[in-house]
């Protein structure tokens, strides 16, 4: 080991330097602290044997000084002592030194203390490398990550805005009113559109912008509430408490209003919210603050509200099914999206910016559109819109594989994805009895709704369609018909 000996003393130096050098170690020899203090500042010594009473400079001194350099970590001090300067020794160990030896020294303790000191300096060693190489393999693994994080946003950006084609002077006025909104957090917008019209990615765009961040963390929360029985809205969208009903976390857990904080709330099928829990959404939008489930604290929010709805919020309004200041509150901007039907012109441009997507990703050879299957793709009414028409012409590529969209290639799928209807123009007339001595209006109305339901094969969501009300009113007047009977 490459060791150094600092020691006023002459006898007691030149006795440890032979036993350490007849021990094979490299030992540099000083007579001073400040001499040592010289020799450390201009090579490393993994090891210093100092005495701790000098003249001038004491090992104390000596070791404080070597403290401050970059690289004293690199360096064990041991110091070796008299009796009387026990109590130094001592607070030289709580100071960082690593051992002492007494006056006078032991060979055996010597070597016992230089083995010591080598494995700890390799220890070390070891943990200094590890530790670099460690930090390195972090900052490369968060590197890759950051660059996956912007890769995936950058796709979220592109199919938000650059895979869905604005090909009609209407859905190009939505558009521009979008990203006036994305400007402006405080409005909350009411987005109205058949199913499939693309209310969600108006909804992102209104979010994220034309310009999209990839480095942006604002959160955009969706939740379907259509999809919630009505004894979990409150606490989905609240959150609750510890301890605030059977079956809860233990600790609580966060509302969507919690995780959505500094961004945005999207609210699909917000016609489907229960009528209680209206009100409590209502006094959100209007004070900015609520309570969890189970809590007495107010909680502050900041959070952009945007809902969707596939069933106009007017006529629910009318029936008394959604309350008429909360669609007044949500109308404060109102987007209505056309249906596919009503925008012809752009039928033929998505599908083939659909198509060569689709073909692209499922490396097929699709690039255009066959002439005569764009006639019978005009002529269809899409009832499911935007979505049914990508649907159709990734099934179309999964299925096939040619240079142009074939009218072979539509064979039975338009009949697949037609919603279920009144087979024969007989069965669309209702007929249904009138008795001489009377017909109660709630008899009458039962029959409709069976006779509606038997035609569409007990599809109770394109019943409801058929008869203008939402699927949830039409599960309620089914459970009335079952009580009844």
């Amino acid at each position: 080991m490459k060791i150094l000996l600092v020691d006023d003393e002459q006898h007691s130096r030149q006795a440890m330097l032979w036993f350490l050098k007849h021990q094979s170690h490299e030992v540099t020899e000083c007579t001073s602290g400040e001499e040592a203090l010289r020799k450390c500042a201009a090579e490393n010594y993994p090891l210093i044997l100092s005495d701790i009473q000098m003249p001038g400079m004491s090992g104390l001194e000596l070791a404080a000084a070597i403290k401050k350099f970059p690289n004293s970590w690199q360096t064990d001090i041991v110091f070796f002592t008299g009796y009387a300067d026990l109590n130094s020794a001592v607070t030289a160990l709580r100071a960082g030194i690593y051992d002492y030896l007494e006056k006078p020294v032991n060979p055996e303790e010597l070597s016992s203390v230089i083995e010591r000191v080598a494995e700890h300096q390799a220890l070390l060693r070891e943990n200094k490398t590890l530790t670099e190489r460690f930090n390195d393999e972090v900052n490369a693994a968060t590197e890759e990550t950051r660059r996956e994080l912007i890769h995936m946003k950058q796709i979220v950006a592109e199919s938000i805005i650059g895979s869905v084609g604005i090909f009609s002077e209407s859905m190009r006025e939505i558009v521009q009113k979008a990203e006036k909104l994305h400007q402006d957090r405080a409005i909350p917008v009411l987005v109205e559109g058949e199913t499939g019209t693309g209310k969600e990615v108006i909804a992102k765009l209104i979010h994220y912008g034309k310009h999209f961040n990839p480095l942006s963390t604002v959160p955009f929360v969706d939740i379907n509430c259509a999809a919630l029985a009505p004894t979990l809205f409150e606490s989905e969208l609240f959150g609750y408490e510890a301890g605030s009903f059977t079956g809860g976390m233990a600790k609580g857990a966060k509302g969507k209003f919690d995780i959505a904080c500094g961004g945005t709330l999207f609210l699909d099928e917000i016609s489907q919210i229960p009528l209680d829990l209206q009100g409590k959404l209502l006094r959100v939008l209007q004070e900015k603050e609520f309570y969890r489930i189970g809590g007495l604290k107010k909680i502050k929010t900041n959070v952009r509200v945007i809902c969707a709805t596939n069933v106009p919020l007017e006529k629910c309004v009318a029936e008394g099914t959604f309350r008429k200041d909360l669609y007044f509150r949500l109308k404060v901007a109102h987007l209505v999206i056309p249906p596919l039907r009503e925008r012809t012109t752009a039928i033929l441009p998505l599908a083939t910016l659909f198509l060569q997507k689709a073909a692209q990703q499922k490396k097929k050879k699709f690039t255009a559109i066959a002439p005569q299957t764009a006639k019978i793709m005009e002529e269809y009414d899409w009832p499911g819109n935007v979505r049914e028409l990508q649907n159709f012409i990734d099934y179309a590529v999964f299925a096939y594989n040619d240079l142009e969209l074939k009218t072979e290639h539509l064979a039975g799928l338009f009949e697949e994805r037609r919603q279920p209807d009144l087979a024969t123009p007989e069965s669309r007339v209702l007929e249904l009895p009138f008795p001489k001595t009377g017909y109660s209006l709630k008899q009458y109305t039962k029959e409709i709704i069976l006779k509606v339901l038997a035609a569409h094969n007990d599809n109770q969501t394109a019943a409801a369609k058929y008869l203008g009300i939402s699927r949830r009113a039409m599960s309620y007047r089914l459970e009335e018909i079952r009580k009844q009977q």
